[in-house]
């Protein structure tokens, strides 16, 4: 690894020569941009297993990307890895058909054949998980986002998209965390925002392009070494309203991003998620 470099992303890809313009001119290109350096294992010299090499490369990245492009067995089992280990991970595919489900809430370019526009959306997404690593580097919490869920309640005039975000907080330091003073949700969108059962007070957001910021009471003023917390939320809000003629429909599909702000004595931590989920209303 280049030492004028000082971030690494491990690519995860099928090995075929379908894809070489997608990650010479596509990939590698967006990430000499943003001075990063990106490898896949063919371009490698080791003397190990792949299997452990790869393992090890992901161990070792700061973040990862992967193309899912034609659901490649060994392209999800090698990300499935590297989202066990926790890692920043940017999802590439050329059909939006091809990430599952429960990968839709997850960073993700769709990038349709187009290498040019890869290039572009990645060099963004690139400059982003470089800041979120080195927040992991800089912060004494990390948070995680677990896949959201959602409901559908609907009625002859309106529609209302009902979403449980679930955070995890963590101190991986043996030492006790700074205290947590506040913390903020920021959206693009005007939620009903529930937190122990007690609705959240927002205001204009201070973070461009969100429009609101919630204020959410921290589960505990500190973490212990080593420790956890959780911050779990419903958000609600109507998506669909009979009398300005939207049609009110048995399924929706909901997205967006947001970013989670920890304020501590050490300064603000910002997280940042998305989410994509298809609503269905389900009949009682």
């Amino acid at each position: 690894m280049s030492k004028e470099i000082d971030y690494f992303t491990f690519v995860l890809m099928p090995f075929s020569s379908d894809f070489d313009d997608i990650y010479q001119l596509g990939i590698k290109s967006a990430a000499k941009e943003n001075e990063v350096l990106a490898e896949r294992l063919d371009e490698q010299l080791f003397g190990e297993g792949m299997l452990d090499r790869i393992y090890r490369q992901i161990d070792v990245a700061d973040f990862i990307i992967a193309d899912l492009t034609n659901r490649n067995a060994n392209v999800f089992y090698e990300l499935g890895y590297a989202h066990a280990k926790d890692k920043i991970c940017i999802l590439l595919t050329n059909d939006a058909s091809d990430i599952p489900f429960d990968l839709k809430h997850k960073r993700h370019i769709v990038y349709g054949g187009s290498i040019a526009y890869l290039k572009e959306e990645l060099s963004k997404n690139i400059a982003w998980a470089k800041a979120e690593a080195q927040g992991r580097e800089e912060n004494k919490i990390s948070v995680t986002t677990k896949a959201p869920s959602g409901d559908l309640s609907t009625s002859k005039h309106t529609a209302e998209a009902i979403i449980t975000f679930t955070f995890d907080l963590h101190n991986k330091t043996n030492r006790v965390s700074p205290e947590i003073s506040a913390i903020y949700l920021y959206t693009g969108n005007d939620w009903k925002v529930i937190h122990d059962s007690k609705e959240c007070p927002h205001s204009e957001a201070d973070i461009e392009p969100f429009k609101y910021r919630y204020f959410i009471s921290p589960p505990v003023p500190k973490i212990g070494r080593n420790g956890w917390a959780q911050v779990k939320l419903k958000a609600s809000r109507t998506i669909a309203k009979a009398w300005e003629g939207d049609e009110i429909k048995e399924e929706y599909n909901v997205g967006g991003r947001g970013i989670l702000r920890l304020e501590t004595s050490d300064g603000n931590y910002d997280h940042e998620f998305d989410f994509n989920l298809e609503l269905v209303e389900i009949p009682f």
